[in-house]
């Protein structure tokens, strides 16, 4: 919260700021209403930066949303909303939806003005205004996604106050901390019952953070799990986090499982998810029989392991890490691709090869499908390096593992490339995903002569050096990687270029786009950090005059999915 200390200096008047005379002393409501500017005087201001457009705002501006009804009556909030819409109907549509305030969509000098005060370059952004217009925060967003209406009023004293309590009840963190709330003592069973969070004191507790949309599968295997270890009388409890707003999935999912819950839209939801950093779901957080954390996630330890996974503590995942690497040293082509009786793969016209053909040979297991623009993207990448490390006599297959949804799909895609697959819906597919962890396509994994894993990241391999990455193992990476490196030796660290108002540093940039002619590059690259700017070490070096200017996006704003930035 560095920021907000260093913004608290900053003082503005709210009438000077907001207004834009002699024409408007006003902002406007959604329904058309003005209210005079005068009226904000020794209130809290929040300047919302926001647009329409960008799914980040509109994600973030119903937090926004709950968070300003809940402090509403203290009277002495208020939000004023800039936009970065592109035109009026754009902005009236997305102000429909906020009940706080705007400067008027016609008042681009004003907004314009605020935008450069508050160096504006990603949005949403959230200013916060104390009751004299001291800058308290350029960093809201960040402190109502943290903190909510608990950090009201939203003043540096309050935060570190929060973040005290924070770290104290991680210190004196018990069941009781973590579960009981000013207003309840208890968690739900799935028949509707109170059950005191006192019960859980003493027992392993896995807080079981998901949304309906995930973890259908993980769950049907925790309700395994937890059975196995119910029957075994262990003292092993699971309390659900819903963090969804649909009552109807809550009721019916907690009624379809059978340990405990909290209950609809308790505000210890969003808390515990903040508290334990939630970054994926579904997520399974172990708390000791001692009130203190075990595990932040063991829900892939659920998946691999199962009820072996139990107690889930530091020394039964030492014991489990030592099983894998066993399992790993024993691997060969034959443990990962046969099973039961389908002993094979297929080529072209559905001809079964025996798995026991590709022994000694290097293969790469394609995870890939026909619907997928990344995976048609790769494809010729993969094409081209597989001829070529063919046509050397090298010992390579690969095997095209689909995730297509019909087999006319299937079949079209297999039709275009020249080497083997699974069956379209081979239940293989499924033990495949889990072993590599497939969570994307696509997805290249490479396995050694020996039936050793080499890597999971042969996309990247062949992406970054073609054919010369054959045979994927680590010790040809460090190899091409040393080459690399030596060539970038003769090349000063630092140029200047007329295409750049900054001078470029020599800097390791894998697959970048270049600025100056539009092509791929990799590996090297003269780098603007500031502006994003790349360019290959030919074109620094050529310092053509007809060398393209850097693309922005329309309007020069650029979305990531996090936040929309202003490029410079």
């Amino acid at each position: 919260m560095s920021s907000m200390a260093d913004s608290a200096a900053v003082t503005h008047d709210v009438v000077s700021l907001l207004s834009s005379p002699p024409q408007r002393d006003f902002l406007l409501r959604n329904n058309g209403d003005q209210v005079k500017i005068d009226s904000l005087k020794g209130k809290k201001l929040g300047l919302y930066f926001s647009a329409s457009w960008c799914g980040p705002c509109r994600r973030f501006t119903p937090t926004l949303l709950e968070v300003y009804n809940e402090v509403a009556a203290k009277g002495d909030l208020e939000v004023i909303f800039v936009t970065v819409d592109r035109d009026d109907e754009s902005f009236n549509n997305y102000f429909s939806k906020m009940p706080w305030l705007a400067i008027p969509f016609s008042d681009f000098e004003t907004r314009n003005g605020l935008h450069e005060l508050f160096h504006v370059r990603r949005i949403p952004l959230l200013a916060l205004l104390d009751e004299t217009g001291n800058v308290v925060s350029e960093d809201g967003v960040d402190v109502i996604c943290k903190y909510g209406a608990e950090g009201y009023p939203f003043t540096l004293a309050r935060i570190q106050q929060l973040k005290y309590q924070e770290e104290e009840s991680r210190r004196n963190q018990s069941v009781k901390t973590l579960l009981v709330s000013p207003s309840r003592d208890f968690v739900i069973s799935s028949d509707g019952k109170k059950i005191p969070v006192s019960e859980l004191e003493g027992k392993t507790v896995g807080l079981y953070f998901c949304v309906n949309s995930y973890g259908v599968d993980f769950t049907q295997r925790l309700v395994e799990v937890y059975e196995k270890l119910k029957v075994k009388g262990e003292n092993f409890e699971v309390v659900l986090i819903f963090l969804e707003d649909d009552e109807g999935s809550f009721k019916e999912g907690l009624e379809s499982v059978p340990w405990l819950s909290l209950p609809f839209k308790d505000k210890i939801c969003g808390k515990l998810s903040r508290y334990f950093e939630l970054s994926t779901l579904p997520t399974l957080v172990i708390i000791g029989p001692d009130g203190k954390t075990l595990h932040l996630n063991v829900a892939e330890a659920i998946v691999e392991h199962g009820i072996d996974a139990y107690p889930f503590t530091p020394e039964k995942f030492a014991e489990l890490d030592e099983i894998m690497k066993a399992k790993e040293a024993a691997q060969t082509i034959e443990s990962i691709l046969v099973s039961r009786d389908q002993d094979f793969v297929i080529g072209k016209d559905g001809v079964k090869i025996s798995v026991s053909e590709l022994k000694g040979k290097v293969v790469l297991l394609y995870f890939s499908a026909h619907w997928c623009p990344p995976c048609r993207a790769f494809l010729p990448k993969l094409l081209d390096a597989y001829h070529k490390i063919k046509a050397k006599n090298n010992a390579l297959e690969v095997v095209f593992i689909s995730s297509d949804k019909d087999q006319a799909s299937f079949n079209e895609f297999f039709a275009g490339i020249p080497w083997l697959a699974l069956p379209f819906g081979d239940p293989r597919k499924k033990f495949l995903s889990h072993k590599f962890k497939v969570s994307g396509i696509p997805m290249l994994v490479a396995i050694g002569s020996s039936g050793q894993t080499l890597t999971k990241e042969a996309r990247d391999l062949v992406s970054l050096y073609g054919a010369d990455a054959y045979p994927f193992s680590e010790e040809k990476v460090k190899e091409i990687e040393a080459e690399q490196e030596e060539c970038g030796k003769g090349w000063p660290e630092k140029v200047t270029n007329e295409t750049h108002e900054h001078e470029l540093e020599l800097t390791h940039r894998r697959v970048y786009c270049c600025d100056g002619c539009n092509e791929e590059g990799k590996i090297w690259s003269y780098y603007c950090g500031e502006c994003d700017f790349d360019l290959h070490p030919k074109c620094a070096f050529e310092n053509k005059e007809d060398a393209k200017e850097e693309k922005k996006s329309k309007d020069g704003w650029v979305c990531d999915g996090e936040v929309c930035s202003r490029k410079a």
